[in-house]
């Protein structure tokens, strides 16, 4: 095989990549991508011992958790891009290496290879990346282990850079994530120190998202309850995707007065609920569905495209020279906007649009969203008051990513043929299997309740702890709600972990299970949280209400 991974949900025949990516990552790229995991893992080794000593390098902890975040599933493309940051890591390794030598700090007589390998070609590097990978774990089971907390810290370092771009950030989310690096390439760590270690991930991840949330709530105001237009004006756009509010703002700003106006795509969404960008009348609404339809909508769009985070489908031709990207993402032949002096500028394609027709409109209508844990709980009362009349009979938690296979469908049919009673929590970009379906509502409470972004899923968690408080319950599991949640990419993994590690038992994952757990760990989680898999919608539904009644 050319290549292996297994991050995401799409991975080759439910086991693994090996020729190209589903994604569509070549060989070259995923190998790369290995190499600066195995590369980081080095920088940390000589980090750790460092912050012993009291040296902070902040380079070095915020060059770790960006280049986490690049190598999550259709974030960044470009070979050069994961050459470069390889480069980068040798030589941020060997600083913090001096600076621990220069305040006293020893390094251990065998260290792991990880902390001495070096290079200088990228010849070089694809030969290291053979021996990198993910199969260099040779035990099927600690290699699961290893490569499940490795994917929530992808996750969870996506979560701790959308923080620190607003200005917040924890110093020990960050050491976690170091800590946990190094603990992938440490023999002598049984199964059930590794399986601890996912539950301190877990624990990690609720920290980081709760931070994530404070950072977007305190400096754009609490999401609302918003009609969101999803039908076009006739003037040049720009559309904007991915996940980061800071360039959100940034954008609007910048075409405040220009003629241009701005809608979202996919998971920016939620922006759409945020006060703070209400006040700008050249923002539309929102154009088009989840992430895996950028082909068809991009092209239609018309304009040009900012990408601000993972979510990339390499682009077609035809509209490539729309499509710019930022921060993390990359693909080679497209135009990326650089931070300079903690700025963006986007007048390169303010002025790319001024040349472009309107938006070709696909739909009209509305979508609702907003409802955050700030606006649920300020409901908690009508929500409470209808749970104990039994106007509503049970929450159904149906957060995480879409897809393309066809599979997916499952989601939708499962909405539609839910008991009227019953009220869908969502968050991330799994509901545009359902957010325009005529569900109707329960006494004035929409069967739909869009709490945002997959970054936004700590509101879901909130919301259940409320719950549990109200009702005086003892255990979470007590509560009128069932998880059935679809995931995607490493976002979903971190969320997965997090609501674990809050004691949330009986979360059905589909379309298909993880192929990175083993038969052995998937039998762990199967035992000790009650995970599980979907398999059709009327037996799903029988199940879950017969939870519902037991």
């Amino acid at each position: 095989m050319s290549m292996f991974c297994f991050q995401c949900q799409e991975a080759a025949k439910g086991t693994g990549c090996t020729v190209r990516g589903v994604c569509g990552k070549t060989d070259n790229v995923a190998n790369l991508q290995d190499l600066l995991i195995y590369a980081l893992k080095g920088v940390s080794i000589y980090n750790l011992e460092a912050k012993k000593l009291g040296i902070k390098n902040e380079a070095a902890d915020q060059f770790i958790m960006e280049s986490l975040f690049a190598t999550i599933t259709n974030a960044n493309f470009d070979k050069n891009a994961f050459v470069d940051r390889i480069k980068t890591a040798l030589v941020l390794r060997g600083e913090v290496k001096e600076q621990l030598l220069k305040a006293g700090g020893k390094t251990e007589d065998n260290l792991h290879d990880a902390a001495t390998w070096s290079a200088d070609s990228v010849e070089e590097f694809m030969v290291k990346a053979e021996k990198a990978g993910v199969l260099s774990t040779e035990n099927e089971d600690v290699r699961s282990l290893r490569e499940l907390i490795i994917y929530g810290i992808k996750g969870m370092a996506a979560y701790a850079k959308h923080a620190y771009v607003l200005g917040y950030k924890e110093d020990s989310t960050l050491e976690f994530i170091q800590k946990a690096l190094v603990a992938t390439i440490d023999d002598s760590l049984s199964a059930d120190d590794l399986v601890a270690l996912t539950m301190e991930t877990g624990k990690f991840g609720v920290n980081v998202m709760a931070l994530l949330d404070k950072a977007n709530t305190t400096t754009y105001g609490n999401p609302e309850i918003t009609k969101v237009n999803i039908a076009v004006r006739n003037n040049p756009g720009i559309l904007i995707s991915g996940h980061d509010l800071k360039d959100m703002e940034a954008l609007l700003k910048q075409t405040e007065g220009t003629g241009i106006d701005v809608y979202t795509h996919s998971e920016m969404l939620p922006a759409n609920y945020y006060p703070a960008f209400k006040k700008y009348d050249h923002f539309v609404g929102n154009y088009g569905n989840a992430w895996w339809k950028q082909d068809k909508e991009f092209e239609s769009f018309n304009g040009p495209i900012l990408m601000t985070t993972n979510c990339l489908v390499p682009p077609k031709d035809s509209y490539k020279d729309r499509v710019y990207t930022t921060s993390v993402v990359g693909f080679e032949g497209l135009k990326h906007i650089e931070t300079e002096n903690g700025e963006k500028n986007f007048s390169a394609m303010i002025e790319h649009a001024r040349k472009c027709q309107p938006p070709v409109e696909i739909e009209r209508g509305e979508i609702v969203g907003g409802f955050a844990h700030n606006t649920v709980l300020s409901l908690a009362d009508k929500v409470v008051g209808a749970v104990k009349s039994g106007a509503i009979k049970r929450f159904f938690v149906m957060a995480g990513c879409d897809g393309r296979m066809k599979s997916r469908d499952y989601y939708t049919e499962f909405a539609e043929q839910l008991p009227k009673d019953t009220v869908i929590l969502t968050a991330g970009c799994a509901k545009y299997r359902y957010n325009k379906l005529e569900l109707g509502d329960i006494g004035g409470i929409p069967r739909v309740l869009d709490a945002g972004q997959c970054n936004d899923s700590y509101s879901l968690a909130v919301i259940a702890l409320k719950l549990k408080e109200v009702f005086e319950l003892e255990d979470i599991n007590e509560l009128p709600i069932s998880y059935n949640i679809a995931w995607y990419e490493q976002k979903a993994v971190i969320v997965l972990l997090a609501l674990l590690y809050l004691g949330v038992k009986n979360i059905h994952l589909g379309p298909t299970l993880p192929a990175f757990l083993s038969p052995n760990v998937a039998n762990v989680l199967v035992e000790n949280f009650g995970i599980g898999g979907i398999t059709d919608v009327e037996k799903d539904i029988q199940m879950f209400m017969g939870e519902a009644l037991a």
